[in-house]
């Protein structure tokens, strides 16, 4: 009886710790299902017999699905929840895991990697939402980083799982079946999420726009006691009676630097460079010089790094803040990306471009990565969060896309190489590392250890 009592006034933070886990799974599926192309791309490209554009195709046209997923997710999370979001999101993974295992035709392939993409981009979306929604304030920035910790040990996880299975034959073996069982491998993780979503709460900010006021009470009492359950579901409704639920709220004045500063932000988390490294780093060690078990173990070692330094980000966010991370992280990204475009120029050797990447990567965790997210899911009014987020959300994919199409054509130029020996593309991402920077300095608040409504609050002044 005690015990109970105790969670009543106290609430418990392994119970917040376990859901959000939960929730954070569909960024593992996230990083899981996105980074698989890594070391897929070179025997798939061989197999299919891909030319460079084919190439960032291949490897784009998931991302296209990401930006339809984010945007029909938007819609469906302020309509039906946002556990129901996440659920089929686990169902669209299973049957991508499995659609893109068994190809006949590259046709049938690029199908179900879009049909994958649109499951990566509901979760993209909502995991962080979910996670932010149900956290309370003076833990809500970890906790929302979790997710992104959960989408960088999906990509280690892949990574780990592609350089074993590229171990079980030789190059032809990989090339007929090898990258088939890297696809396939997907299968279990989508469908341990699938089963455990069943047993977590919806949104209390979800339940209590939908009059459910008494069950939202219930999970915000198990948060975080009953006096914080009782005071947050006060300002949740206020939140709530002074917002129209139309898109048209972000368009008010005030709020419209709200949808500006969200979708620059996710643009810019792209434009930066990371997915280059995340979905081509096997194939950029291999055209160091690298044999290809020892560039997908390269990779793996990016991957430790994304993961290490996740882990700093999920300690340092509610401590630091939001906007110190961002300015530092850019700040190292950008001097990486410049001694990494010059180890380039010089034809340096790998080692020195490795160390450079790494030093990229751990930036990118410690802030841009995990920091990004945090803010998007912390900024926009609780009736419209779903559809406004799941704007910023396809901005990212599509900016993620533009990405993924054009470096393989810009790394495999024939004039661009003779000029400047694939430090091109490094240069450009280094260039919009300053204007990211400049960016946050200059427009982004600090929502550290403010509630969602006293952020909302501040746009309003």
């Amino acid at each position: 009886m005690s015990s109970r009592l105790s969670t009543e006034e106290k609430g418990s933070i392994v119970y917040v710790m376990i859901v959000c886990l939960v929730a954070a799974l569909g960024g593992l599926l996230f990083g899981y299902d996105t980074g698989v192309i890594n070391g897929a791309i070179g025997p798939l490209k061989a197999h299919f017999t891909l030319d460079a554009s084919q190439e960032g195709w291949v490897t784009g046209c998931a991302l296209l699905g990401c930006a339809v997923g984010a945007a029909l997710a938007g819609v469906f999370s302020d309509r039906l929840g946002r556990k129901k979001v996440l659920i089929v999101s686990a169902i669209l993974f299973l049957v991508s895991a499995i659609g893109t295992a068994l190809p006949r035709d590259i046709a049938t392939f690029i199908i179900f990697r879009i049909v994958g993409g649109v499951g990566v981009g509901a979760a993209s979306m909502s995991s962080p939402m979910y996670i932010a929604e149900i956290s309370p304030a003076r833990i809500r920035g970890r906790m929302v980083s979790v997710n992104q910790f959960a989408i960088v040990t999906g990509f280690l996880v892949v990574y780990f799982a592609n350089y074993f299975i590229a171990l079980q034959g030789d190059s032809a073996w990989n090339q007929q079946l090898g990258w088939r069982w890297m696809f396939g491998s997907e299968a279990l993780p989508a469908l341990i999420l699938l089963v455990l979503l069943f047993l977590v709460p919806e949104s209390p900010r979800w339940l209590t726009k939908q009059n459910r006021g008494d069950e939202a009470l219930e999970i915000l009492t198990r948060v975080d006691g009953a006096q914080y359950a009782k005071t947050e579901l006060s300002e949740i409704e206020d939140a709530l009676a002074h917002e129209s639920g139309s898109l048209r709220q972000l368009l008010q004045p005030g709020m419209k630097i709200v949808l500006v500063i969200g979708i620059v932000l996710a643009v810019l988390q792209q434009v930066t460079g990371i997915n280059v490294f995340l979905y081509f780093g096997t194939e950029i060690f291999k055209k160091m010089g690298s044999e290809t078990n020892a560039a997908l173990l390269q990779t793996v070692i990016i991957g430790v790094v994304n993961l290490s330094f996740t882990v700093i980000a999920i300690w340092t966010v509610d401590r630091l803040g939001r906007k110190p991370l961002m300015m530092i992280g850019s700040a190292g990204m950008g001097i990486s990306l410049l001694a990494m475009g010059l180890a380039s120029y010089c034809q340096r050797t790998e080692l020195w471009i490795l160390l450079f990447i790494l030093g990229y990567i751990a930036c990118f965790a410690l802030s841009v990565g995990p920091v990004t997210w945090v803010i998007l899911s912390e900024i926009f009014p609780t009736r419209i969060r779903g559809r406004a987020m799941a704007i910023a959300t396809v901005c990212l994919w599509v900016a993620n896309y533009v990405i993924s199409q054009t470096f393989p054509m810009m790394n495999e130029n024939k004039w661009l190489l003779d000029k400047f020996h694939h430090a091109f593309p490094f240069w450009l991402y280094g260039i919009f590392c300053v204007v990211l920077l400049s960016f946050v300095w200059r427009f982004v608040p600090e929502t550290k250890g403010k509630t969602l409504e006293e952020i909302e609050k501040h746009w309003q002044t």
